[in-house]
């Protein structure tokens, strides 16, 4: 029994040595004799000591900051973009045996595609669609990542750097377009007023005595102002009525 106690206590720490302990964001992938067995976790299991190995992976959604990426669009305009792409391990069998470094491999991926991506698309689109530019990145990496066992949760551009002459042709290319809205709106103003105008002139045609009621009005206006005289005109029509009456009774 004496020398049985320290191959008990041996025995003893081994087996102790052999639970393990992953948290909920861990996953333990086990070989057992180098041959993949098992993916373990979260929460408590036990291995078998000196036969099995662990290697453990973390799961959480983890980010790529891709460097800026000098390409040329589909317009022959030199360009550099850079993005930050989210991704995430669902298969940690996958992550661990078909690709040696899942992490070098998404960002070597995702930078290629992003160039390629960008290249297709002329200047204008890159500037206004750059959602479309960050599906189409996103659903490619995702096609070249699932057999690692990643899932490409999101891909988002984030600078588009311009030649400086490309700027300044931009800016003038914007400020044209300005002035020819605020020519158009102006334009539309001009012919509404036209129309108005024509529109009160027949209105007048048709009931003379608009007019002199307008010219009632303008003087009820002018004498509402802080003046010290005030000037009254007579219309037409009265004067020349007055002048009849006057004639019949000489």
């Amino acid at each position: 029994m004496e020398f049985l106690a320290p191959f008990l206590l041996i025995a003893g720490i081994l087996g102790l040595n052999g639970f393990k302990i992953d948290r909920e964001y861990q996953r333990g992938v086990i070989f057992r004799l180098g041959r993949y067995q098992d993916t373990k976790g979260p929460g408590l299991y036990w291995i078998i000591p000196l036969v099995d190995q662990k290697m453990q992976l973390d799961i959480r959604t983890k980010t790529v900051d891709i460097a800026p990426q000098e390409t040329v669009t589909a317009d022959n305009v030199t360009i550099k973009v850079n993005a930050v792409l989210y991704y995430r391990i669902i298969d940690p069998n996958k992550a661990i045996n078909k690709v040696e470094s899942y992490s070098a491999a998404v960002y070597q991926a995702a930078m290629t595609t992003l160039r390629n991506v960008v290249g297709q698309n002329h200047l204008d689109d890159v500037l206004q669609k750059r959602d479309k530019i960050n599906q189409a990145v996103q659903q490619i990496v995702d096609e070249i990542s699932e057999p690692w066992g990643i899932d490409i949760e999101r891909v988002e551009m984030k600078d588009v750097e311009i030649p400086t002459a490309m700027q300044r042709a931009m800016a003038k290319e914007a400020e044209a377009l300005r002035e020819k809205r605020a020519r158009l709106i102006k334009a539309a103003a001009e012919q509404e007023a036209s129309l108005k105008l024509a529109e009160a002139s027949r209105l007048i045609m048709e009931n003379p005595a608009a007019l002199e009621l307008r010219r009632l009005q303008m003087l009820t206006e002018i004498g509402a102002e802080n003046n010290t005289s005030t000037i009254i005109m007579i219309p037409s029509d009265i004067l020349n009525l007055a002048q009849k009456l006057t004639e019949k009774k000489s």
